[in-house]
């Protein structure tokens, strides 16, 4: 148990028995009233965003979370298959639990994948992932200097928007926090 003073965005915090991942944090000290904490956080389970106030006294539970480097195999349209890096042992993994990081997933992905009690909660993606561009407009000789962009589908289905210069059979690197092209890979 920890203090609600010590709440940190990005702490995964049981309230009510559910885990939440702390958002923001907000302490505030009003002139003639007691100090409080002011939380946004999501639901691990429902993925929905709620506020609560907690009093500076509060004992808040800290989730004791286990992380394990694991590599994506393949999928099968509905599970996602992947491998413990140290005990080869493999897990699948649903679609929802996975949510948008389905579109960065590619053979051979190293990931972090957090586990509560045995069952996984969340997979973190590398900051950037290199992928194949399998359909886009043709490219214009020249055109590199230019805040001009065209959509292109990338391996994984996911369209971003890259400069004219990219054609189909490039890789790109794209941002998996913004899902944004970074550059030629």
């Amino acid at each position: 148990m920890i203090s609600a003073t010590q709440l940190r965005p990005g702490m995964v915090i049981k309230f009510n028995n559910e885990l939440y991942s702390v958002f923001s944090v907000n302490h505030r000290t009003p002139g003639n009233l007691r100090g409080f904490v002011q939380v946004r956080m999501r639901s691990l389970r429902s993925g929905s965003m709620t506020e609560h106030r907690f009093s500076s006294e509060d004992k808040v539970e800290k989730a004791i979370m286990d992380e394990q480097q694991m590599e994506y195999l393949y999928d099968d349209g509905e599970f996602y298959y992947f491998m413990n890096t140290e005990s080869f042992e493999q897990m699948h993994l649903m679609k929802d639990l996975l949510g948008d990081a389905v579109n960065y997933l590619i053979p051979q992905l190293k990931v972090s994948v957090e586990f509560y009690e045995g069952k996984p909660i969340s997979v973190e993606l590398p900051a950037t992932v290199d992928l194949a561009v399998v359909e886009t407009e043709p490219g214009l000789k020249g055109a590199s200097v230019s805040n001009v962009t065209k959509p292109a589908k990338l391996e994984t289905g996911l369209v971003v928007q890259v400069p004219p210069f990219i054609t189909e059979g490039d890789k790109i690197r794209v941002n998996t926090a913004e899902g944004t092209y970074q550059e030629r890979a």
